[in-house]
Protein backbone atom coordinates (compact mmCIF):
# COMPACT_ATOMS: atom_id res chain seq x y z
CA UNK A 1 0.00 0.00 0.00
CA UNK A 2 1.02 3.89 -1.11
CA UNK A 3 1.40 6.24 1.59
CA UNK A 4 2.42 9.70 1.34
CA UNK A 5 5.20 10.62 3.17
CA UNK A 6 6.30 14.46 3.77
CA UNK A 7 9.60 16.53 5.78
CA UNK A 8 11.89 19.44 5.59
CA UNK A 9 15.08 19.34 4.38
CA UNK A 10 17.28 22.88 4.35
CA UNK A 11 13.79 24.51 3.95
CA UNK A 12 12.50 22.62 1.15
CA UNK A 13 9.18 20.37 1.50
CA UNK A 14 9.70 17.11 0.16
CA UNK A 15 6.93 14.81 -0.53
CA UNK A 16 7.60 11.16 -1.63
CA UNK A 17 4.97 8.44 -2.43
CA UNK A 18 6.33 5.59 -0.55
CA UNK A 19 5.20 1.41 -0.36
CA UNK A 20 4.25 1.59 3.33
CA UNK A 21 5.76 -2.13 3.92
CA UNK A 22 4.22 -5.28 5.60
CA UNK A 23 6.15 -7.41 7.84
CA UNK A 24 7.36 -9.35 5.33
CA UNK A 25 8.28 -6.95 2.85
CA UNK A 26 10.40 -5.75 5.85
CA UNK A 27 12.67 -8.25 5.42
CA UNK A 28 13.29 -8.17 2.04
CA UNK A 29 13.51 -4.15 1.41
CA UNK A 30 15.60 -2.98 -2.04
CA UNK A 31 17.13 -6.51 -2.20
CA UNK A 32 16.88 -8.35 -5.55
CA UNK A 33 15.26 -5.20 -6.89
CA UNK A 34 16.48 -3.90 -9.85
CA UNK A 35 17.33 -0.06 -10.10
CA UNK A 36 14.80 0.94 -12.61
CA UNK A 37 11.83 -0.63 -10.58
CA UNK A 38 12.73 0.10 -7.54
CA UNK A 39 10.31 2.39 -5.21
CA UNK A 40 10.67 4.35 -2.20
CA UNK A 41 9.65 2.27 0.80
CA UNK A 42 8.68 3.16 3.93
CA UNK A 43 9.20 1.75 7.30
CA UNK A 44 6.81 2.67 10.54
CA UNK A 45 7.86 1.42 13.62
CA UNK A 46 5.96 1.54 16.53
CA UNK A 47 8.59 3.13 18.96
CA UNK A 48 11.58 4.22 18.25
CA UNK A 49 13.99 2.29 16.94
CA UNK A 50 17.96 2.37 16.29
CA UNK A 51 17.06 -0.61 13.97
CA UNK A 52 20.06 -1.76 11.88
CA UNK A 53 20.01 -2.47 8.36
CA UNK A 54 21.84 -3.71 5.49
CA UNK A 55 21.97 -3.01 1.85
CA UNK A 56 23.28 -6.71 1.00
CA UNK A 57 22.05 -7.96 -2.70
CA UNK A 58 20.54 -4.15 -3.18
CA UNK A 59 22.76 -3.50 -6.46
CA UNK A 60 21.97 0.13 -6.51
CA UNK A 61 22.91 2.90 -4.02
CA UNK A 62 19.81 4.48 -2.06
CA UNK A 63 19.30 7.19 0.57
CA UNK A 64 18.20 6.34 4.17
CA UNK A 65 16.30 9.15 5.78
CA UNK A 66 15.60 8.54 9.71
CA UNK A 67 12.29 10.57 10.63
CA UNK A 68 11.21 11.52 14.30
CA UNK A 69 7.36 11.24 15.31
CA UNK A 70 6.78 14.69 13.58
CA UNK A 71 8.46 13.80 10.08
CA UNK A 72 11.78 15.81 10.89
CA UNK A 73 14.87 14.17 9.70
CA UNK A 74 16.99 12.66 12.17
CA UNK A 75 19.82 11.16 10.07
CA UNK A 76 20.07 10.56 6.46
CA UNK A 77 22.62 8.80 4.61
CA UNK A 78 23.59 7.43 1.14
CA UNK A 79 24.18 3.45 1.84
CA UNK A 80 26.26 1.80 -1.45
CA UNK A 81 25.48 -1.39 -2.40
CA UNK A 82 26.38 -4.47 0.15
CA UNK A 83 27.19 -2.57 3.19
CA UNK A 84 26.80 -5.00 6.22
CA UNK A 85 25.02 -2.48 8.74
CA UNK A 86 24.07 1.06 9.25
CA UNK A 87 22.30 2.52 11.81
CA UNK A 88 20.83 5.98 12.46
CA UNK A 89 22.50 8.53 15.56
CA UNK A 90 19.20 8.26 17.19
CA UNK A 91 16.33 6.42 17.53
CA UNK A 92 13.58 7.22 14.73
CA UNK A 93 9.50 6.10 14.23
CA UNK A 94 10.31 5.92 10.42
CA UNK A 95 12.56 5.22 7.74
CA UNK A 96 12.01 6.29 4.14
CA UNK A 97 14.91 4.36 1.78
CA UNK A 98 15.13 5.94 -1.25
CA UNK A 99 16.56 4.56 -4.47
CA UNK A 100 18.69 6.58 -6.58
CA UNK A 101 17.17 6.00 -10.15
CA UNK A 102 15.40 8.25 -12.50
CA UNK A 103 12.25 7.99 -10.58
CA UNK A 104 13.40 10.11 -7.53
CA UNK A 105 16.13 12.10 -9.25
CA UNK A 106 14.57 15.32 -8.71
CA UNK A 107 14.55 14.28 -4.71
CA UNK A 108 18.03 12.93 -5.09
CA UNK A 109 18.90 16.19 -6.30
CA UNK A 110 17.56 18.43 -3.33
CA UNK A 111 19.81 16.16 -1.17
CA UNK A 112 22.94 16.30 -3.27
CA UNK A 113 22.93 20.23 -3.79
CA UNK A 114 22.29 21.04 -0.16
CA UNK A 115 25.58 19.14 0.87
CA UNK A 116 27.95 20.80 -1.26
Amino acid sequence: MNKKISFHFKKKRISIDAEECSFFRRLSGLMFTRRKNAKALLFDFKKPSRMKIHSLFVFFPFLAVWLDEENNIIDMKKIKPFVFSVSPKKPAFKLVEIPINEKYKRIITIFNTSRR
